[in-house]
C-alpha cells in the first residue's frame, strides 16, 4: 500500500473513533470523495478495523452503552433540534410518556412552563427537570435503576405503565431500525419500551443520525406500525428504508455548535 493511502487510512480511522463515522462527514473531513471512503471503509473493515454501518462505519466490533453524562455531550446541536421539534408533537393536554436518556432530557427542557398535561417517565433527570413546573402533573414509574442511563426497569416498570394509556409515547434509543424497531443495551430496557410503546396512541422515537444503523446493539423492542422518528438524519437511501416501512419520518436541521476559543 502506497504511504499516502496508509496516512489516510490512519487518518480515517482516528476520526471514526473520535466519533466522526458518517461517510459524507469523514469525506468533507479528509477533502476527498465520497467513493474513496467508501472504498477505504471496505479495505479497513476486510482487515477488521472497522464495522460498517448504514452510512459509514464504527470502530467497535461490539456494543458498549455509554453513561449518561457523556451522551449528553454527544451530538449536543442535533438533540437539541430533534428535542424542540419533539416538544411540537406534545398535546396541548392529556398524558405523554417521555422516555430516561439525554435526547429524550433535550425534549422535557421544552415541557418546563406547560400545564394541562401528565408527564410519566422512568427518566431521573426528566422527572427532577419537570418537578418544578406547577402545571404539569409529573409521574414516575417504579423500578429498578439502571447505571448508565438513570432509567427505571424491571417488573414495577413494566407494571406501572401498563396501568396508563398515553396520547404520546416519546422514545429515547441506542440504535433504530426500520423493520425491527428500537435497539437497546439490555432486554429489560427494550421491553420497557415496547410497553410505553403498546400502550401509546402514537410512538415517537428521538434518534440523532449516528442511531440510525443496527450496529452490535443486542435487544431489541417492535413498535406498531405508522410509528414516528424525529432525526437530523440526511442520508436519503437510509431514510427511504424508514419511509419505506411506513414510518413517518421527520427530518431537522442541527444548528452548527459553538466552539470556545
Amino acid at each position: 500500500m502506497r504511504q499516502s493511502t496508509r496516512d489516510r487510512h490512519d487518518e480515517l480511522l482516528s476520526l471514526i473513533r473520535s466519533g466522526t463515522t458518517r461517510v459524507e462527514d469523514l469525506a468533507e473531513a479528509l477533502a476527498i470523495s465520497e467513493s474513496t471512503v467508501r472504498r477505504d471503509l471496505a479495505r479497513l473493515g476486510a482487515e477488521g478495523l472497522v464495522t460498517r454501518t448504514y452510512g459509514g462505519a464504527t470502530s467497535e466490533s461490539s456494543f458498549h452503552e455509554r453513561a449518561l453524562a457523556e451522551r449528553m455531550r454527544v451530538q449536543l446541536p442535533a438533540k437539541v433540534a430533534i428535542g424542540r421539534r419533539a416538544a411540537e408533537l406534545v398535546p396541548d393536554e392529556g398524558t405523554i410518556f417521555v422516555d430516561a436518556g439525554s435526547t429524550t432530557g433535550q425534549l422535557a427542557e421544552n415541557l418546563r412552563g406547560r400545564d394541562g398535561l401528565t408527564v410519566l417517565t422512568r427518566g431521573l433527570e426528566v422527572a427532577l427537570l419537570l418537578a418544578g413546573s406547577p402545571g404539569l402533573d409529573v409521574v414516575v414509574v417504579g423500578g429498578s435503576v439502571t447505571t448508565k442511563s438513570h432509567g427505571l426497569v424491571g417488573p414495577l416498570t413494566t407494571g406501572a405503565l401498563e396501568r396508563f394509556m398515553v396520547d404520546v409515547a416519546f422514545l429515547g434509543v441506542d440504535a433504530v431500525d426500520p423493520l425491527d424497531g428500537v435497539g437497546e443495551a439490555t432486554a429489560l430496557e427494550a421491553q420497557v419500551k415496547e410497553v410505553a410503546a403498546r400502550r401509546a396512541r402514537r410512538t415517537v422515537v428521538l434518534a440523532d443520525s449516528t442511531k440510525l444503523d443496527r450496529g452490535a446493539v443486542p435487544a431489541w423492542a417492535p413498535l406498531p406500525a405508522g410509528w414516528t422518528l424525529v432525526t437530523d438524519g440526511r442520508d436519503e437511501e437510509v431514510l427511504r428504508r424508514y419511509r419505506g416501512a411506513g414510518v413517518v419520518v421527520e427530518t431537522v436541521e442541527a444548528e452548527p455548535q459553538l466552539t470556545e476559543h
